[in-house]
């Protein structure tokens, strides 16, 4: 069965609203699943505004460990959503199959549940469902966000006290606060529901649970196991802390002792790194490995619009290119260039990704994630074939500091020239 481009297959999963399946490209076999909602039921149950929402939401993030959304298209009975296809399944059954993750695995996943959240919140994206079931995890064993149905954005969301006044979410992992009918703080209600994951990652059991539900709402002091190290039991009594005034906040979990440990943190996906075309969804493969880095070759006409005095890019960005984009000829190889340039940005104390025939250079934000005006330095750069002995290198700003932008390459050509 044909949707487009797309050949669809199996079914990974039925709801109220309709089904996900499993799709491949037709050109590039790449595994896709695609949500397929039906349309009248949707206008029945008057979800539609959630469905939007969810949609909405999608669009706006662009991290390794929350579900991508593709493409969006709409039939006269159903709304097809392709979205990046997770094969390992939820957390939730990962937990249940083992009962409980030792410290090192629980502490690891929830390092990158935590880089999901804190990126949706600086978008102004607050999930209020977190909870294992909307946590799928990979084949790597890498986790991925899902299921913003119930998401808050910041264009309608808040009222005059600039607080959350929706009540939402699942009873176990639902924040004190949110039932309180005054008003919220979606971050820390979101951490809160972070930390009660962690809990159940780390000792296979709800720090809260009880059949009676109004017991349940009346969630006093989590009893933190004592087998736990001390680093564990620290940081689940502060992210469990019933006061969200009190409770500890992005930042703190970020510099606390015990979730630093083995801690690498993911770098955004940007608007350079999407491999679509007008068309929709154009997936290439690429290969990871440190030593294998994609060279472009460059043509004569884009080796003339890189001209300073004919590119015309200024016409359409809003800030200088100058600003954005500086690039420089080298006659060193292309993996001398990118090694150099890793160890080089390493030593000015950022981090480096490869990946995806660029190497991304980032360095975190040093202030309040929420904090207007701080922005995580993000630079690519690039490597450009014009000959066999010449090269163009490219440094790309997506976010942060411009003057800070500007040492990279001060920094890279003189240590290369």
């Amino acid at each position: 069965m044909l949707m487009g481009k797309y050949e669809m297959g199996r079914t990974l999963g039925e709801g109220h609203f309709g089904k996900v399946k499993l799709a491949r490209h037709s050109e590039t076999g790449h595994p896709f699943a695609i949500k397929i909602l039906d349309r009248h039921r949707i206008l029945a149950m008057k979800i539609d505004e959630q469905i939007k929402r969810e949609i909405a939401t999608l669009k706006l993030l662009k991290h390794p460990n929350v579900v991508r959304l593709f493409e969006v298209s709409a039939s006269k009975t159903n709304i097809y959503i392709v979205l990046e296809y997770v094969n390992g399944g939820e957390l939730f059954d990962k937990i249940a199959l083992k009962g409980k993750l030792s410290e090192k695995a629980g502490r690891k996943l929830f390092q990158q549940l935590m880089d999901a959240v804190s990126y949706c919140h600086e978008k102004g994206v607050y999930h209020r469902d977190l909870k294992p079931e909307n946590v799928l995890v990979d084949a790597k064993g890498n986790i991925k966000v899902s299921d913003f149905g119930l998401s808050a954005l910041p264009q309608n969301q808040w009222k005059e006290d600039g607080l959350l006044h929706t009540t939402c979410g699942s009873p176990n992992y639902i924040a004190p606060e949110v039932l309180l009918n005054r008003g919220y703080d979606g971050s820390m209600s979101d951490i809160w529901s972070c930390g009660v994951i962690l809990y159940v990652m780390l000792t296979g059991n709800l720090p809260f649970d009880d059949e009676n539900v109004v017991a349940l709402y009346q969630k006093g002091n989590a009893h933190i196991p004592k087998w736990l190290s001390p680093g564990a039991q620290d940081i689940l009594q502060k992210i469990l802390d019933p006061n969200p005034i009190t409770r500890i906040d992005v930042d703190g979990i970020m510099a606390h002792d015990w979730f630093k440990q083995d801690y690498a943190r993911a770098v955004p996906f940007h608007d350079d790194d999407d491999n679509t075309d007008e068309g929709g969804i154009n997936v290439t493969e690429h290969n990871d490995a440190h030593d294998n880095i994609a060279i472009n070759k460059m043509n004569a006409f884009q080796l003339i619009g890189m001209s300073s005095c004919l590119d015309l890019s200024g016409f359409f960005e809003k800030e200088d290119v100058s600003e954005r984009k500086i690039r420089f000829a080298s006659n060193y190889s292309p993996a001398y260039l990118f090694e150099k340039m890793e160890c080089i940005v390493t030593e000015m104390g950022f981090q480096a990704h490869k990946g995806n025939g660029k190497l991304k250079v980032i360095q975190d934000c040093k202030g309040p994630a929420t904090s207007r005006g701080c922005e995580s330095l993000l630079i690519s750069a690039e490597v450009f074939e014009i000959n066999e002995s010449l090269y163009v290198v490219e440094l790309k700003r997506s976010s942060g500091d411009c003057s800070l932008y500007r040492q990279v390459p001060l920094s890279l050509v003189d240590y290369l020239f």
